[in-house]
């Protein structure tokens, strides 16, 4: 079994030994892979739609490991208790979601969390760092042209995080770091000048889209090209 490299990034950052709960799970390709390479004694897969729940059995059942699976037909983590997992991966959703699914389930503090948002970066770490949550480390994937930022997060506190930071992330070793804020430089350019352009220019937004794209460009300096 071969991952994408965004999974295959969210699954080295599953610690050896640990049990994983995948939350929106689709194909369980995650789980099914680090329970192949001897990495999770055991695994969790919950998804809220039957059709990709049922397409989760027929890949554990494919790789002959479904003995250490179970199957949740449940909302987030609404069908599994605390004491059944260590880690819980949420990947490929909207950060808004993932934040709903942190706050219906308190006890996700408690855990490991390696959290992939597709979109709504911003709300997700204003939630987290607004509930005792601390993001620990920020790694990139990259697919094609598309790059993914995943979050290891772990219950803690955290310093108030700048609208740069709540938009790209915290400083980082990533070698995709300055690819990734220069994606996001040009998003925010664009924005800007879609605003410059408008009959009734909103002038806060576009000092706001101002400042923030002079942090990000500050961030990139920090990275050679």
């Amino acid at each position: 079994m071969e991952l994408t490299q965004r999974l295959r990034t969210v699954a080295d950052l599953v610690p050896q030994g640990m049990r994983l709960a995948d939350i929106g799970t689709d194909h369980a390709y995650l789980p099914v892979w680090l329970i192949l390479k001897g990495r999770i004694p055991s695994a969790i897969a919950a998804d809220l739609r039957s059709g990709p729940l049922s397409r989760a059995r027929e890949t554990a059942h494919q790789y002959g490991v479904c003995n250490q699976f179970s199957f949740r037909l449940c909302d987030g983590l609404s069908g599994i208790s605390p004491e059944e997992t260590d880690v819980i991966s949420i990947a490929g959703m909207g950060g808004e979601t993932i934040a709903s699914i942190l706050e219906a389930a308190p006890w996700a503090r408690e855990k490991l969390l390696l959290l992939q948002p597709m979109t709504s970066f911003v709300e997700l770490r204003q939630y987290l760092q607004t509930h005792h949550y601390e993001i620990i480390e920020e790694r990139i994937a990259q697919e094609g042209r598309r790059l993914y930022s995943i979050l290891v997060v772990r219950q803690g506190e955290m310093a108030p995080l700048t609208p740069g930071e709540l938009l790209a992330g915290q400083q980082s070793c990533d070698p995709l770091r300055r690819a990734y804020l220069e994606m996001l430089a040009e998003k925010v350019t664009h924005s800007l000048d879609g605003h410059r352009r408008a009959a009734l220019p909103d002038r806060a937004e576009i000092a706001r889209l101002e400042a923030l794209l002079r942090e990000l460009q500050a961030m990139m300096e920090v990275y050679p090209t």
